[in-house]
């Protein structure tokens, strides 16, 4: 019998912090400025020069922890991680090693299985610390195969989220950091944009036989650069294992890259263990002191994140789909809440946004956030309102919709202008409905027969009559008392 074999996932996650200047110097972090214009002596690592740190990024990265629901170290300590590389100017990183801010935390997040269902899921955090980043080599626009370095990366402050060996699947490794990307983002401390470099990914994954405690030996996959490059390097990488070992194969400890254009993952160098480093405490930086009444403040600055915000939109009557859908988007959150805080109903407020809205600044390439989309929550909720006590009908909401997307206008102002109000006397109604049956009478007749599919046609040429503002159940109401009135 086949070996069944299980896939063991733990990921590294890299986060750039929004601080407007570095970690231990003032040097701006902004990205895409010319190469090297954004250094000094500190970030250089050049001899007399001495570290600060910085206040703000150590309160962002102890927000991070706590919305991870991590254990806090209060006297947490900087250490040196040293190794040579060309962009890295001081042949060593500052970082923290043997006291991290944090450890012990959790994300939970939703999977949805194969069958449809959905399933939640809690990864542990083994441990979040704090680091500068390096720079970066480049070979873009170089001769042959000269490389270049970029410092202005250099001295970024950073956080590193380290997972337990907790996820099973590539597609679950995908939606666990699409799930911290979305908790980053509530708490404002990054805006985690894979393209530039503000979220990074490696991941270290083995195989094991189902039903066995010890761990496979472990490969680093590094150079996943999308969501959809970490799942489907994963892949990759797993059926690689699994091919050696049934071939009688084995598997080597090591770091490989991600080649995402011929979609396979290459051998860079064997994986190096913590000695290799040689950490000592860094010598020019004390503790840090985070005071019970400064971690306690952060956590009160918290923002209602994405789990409880889902069950939230749960309570209100939202399904668990839908929930999931708003909650996960920051922006689209936003949105919603200030429909609700509008007066909108949540229902019908979270399918009038994400399905009616959503798809028209789709089509366009406009996101909900952009100040190209020329649609307010307010101005959305009012045009709910507007179905739900009878000015106009659905049809209707999704024609003045439209007006609203490409002009801005205010729902009601479209229905006042265009004369577009729901048509519910019932006399008005009866007199459009006996002219369509006047009218055909071959289908009248039909349908008096015995083919009810009739009715849904008889019902489209009142709407018509009317210009598809008449009341659809006051319609269909009248159009049934009418056939069967004369029927008799």
């Amino acid at each position: 019998m086949a070996t069944v074999y299980e896939t063991v996932i733990g990921l590294e996650v890299h986060v750039e912090l929004a601080t407007e200047t570095k970690m231990f110097c003032g040097c701006p972090t902004a990205f895409g400025a010319p190469p090297n214009t954004q250094v000094c002596p500190v970030c250089l690592g050049l001899p007399g020069s001495l570290p600060v740190p910085n206040a703000r990024a150590i309160a962002y990265a102890l927000k991070a922890a706590l919305a991870l629901e991590c254990e806090i170290d209060p006297e947490c300590r900087w250490d040196r991680k040293n190794y040579h590389y060309p962009d890295l100017p001081k042949g060593y990183q500052i970082t923290q090693y043997a006291r991290p801010l944090a450890r012990s935390g959790h994300l939970r997040f939703s999977i949805t299985e194969t069958n449809g269902d959905t399933v939640d899921r809690e990864v542990r955090i083994r441990r979040l610390h704090m680091e500068e980043d390096t720079g970066k080599s480049t070979h873009e626009g170089l001769p042959g195969t000269s490389t270049g370095v970029d410092l202005n990366r250099a001295g970024v402050p950073l956080i590193e989220i380290v997972s337990e060996p907790d996820i099973r699947t590539p597609e679950e490794a995908r939606v666990y950091l699409q799930a911290l990307r979305t908790l980053l983002l509530y708490t404002g401390v990054s805006d985690v944009k894979m393209e530039e470099g503000s979220l990074r990914c490696d991941a270290n994954v083995s195989v094991r036989p189902v039903g066995e405690d010890t761990l496979g030996v472990l490969v680093e996959i590094k150079n996943m650069n999308s969501f959809r490059s970490v799942q489907r390097a994963l892949e990759f990488e797993v059926n690689r294992q699994v091919d050696l070992l049934q071939s009688g194969g084995r598997i080597v400890r090591e770091t490989r890259h991600w080649d995402d254009r011929r979609e396979i993952t290459f051998s860079s160098r064997s994986k190096e263990e913590a000695h290799d480093y040689r950490y000592f405490p860094e010598p020019d930086l004390g503790p840090c002191d985070l005071t019970p009444a400064f971690v306690e403040q952060t956590r009160q600055s918290l923002p209602e994140l994405p789990t409880a915000k889902c069950q939230r939109y749960i309570s209100l009557g939202l399904s668990g789909y839908d929930a999931s859908v708003l909650a996960m988007d920051p922006p689209l959150a936003s949105f919603f809440d200030a429909m609700l805080r509008a007066g909108g109903a949540p229902r019908e407020s979270a399918a009038l946004l994400t399905v009616e809205l959503l798809g028209r600044l789709n089509a366009t390439g406009i996101a909900i956030h952009d100040p190209a989309c020329r649609v307010t929550p307010s101005a959305l909720a009012e045009l709910q309102k507007l179905v739900a006590d009878g000015t106009i009908n659905g049809k209707i909401a999704k024609e003045v919709l439209d007006e609203m997307v490409q002009t801005g206008a205010t729902a009601r102002t479209v229905v006042e202008n265009r004369g577009l109000r729901q048509v519910s006397d019932e006399g008005a109604i009866l007199e459009a409905v006996r002219s369509v049956l006047t009218a055909n009478p071959v289908e009248v007749a039909d349908y008096r027969d015995g083919k009810e599919k009739l009715f849904g046609f008889l019902v489209g040429q009142v709407m018509k009559a009317t210009r598809g503002k008449a009341n659809p159940a006051l319609v269909n109401a009248v159009l049934r008392r009418e056939l069967q009135g004369r029927s008799e």
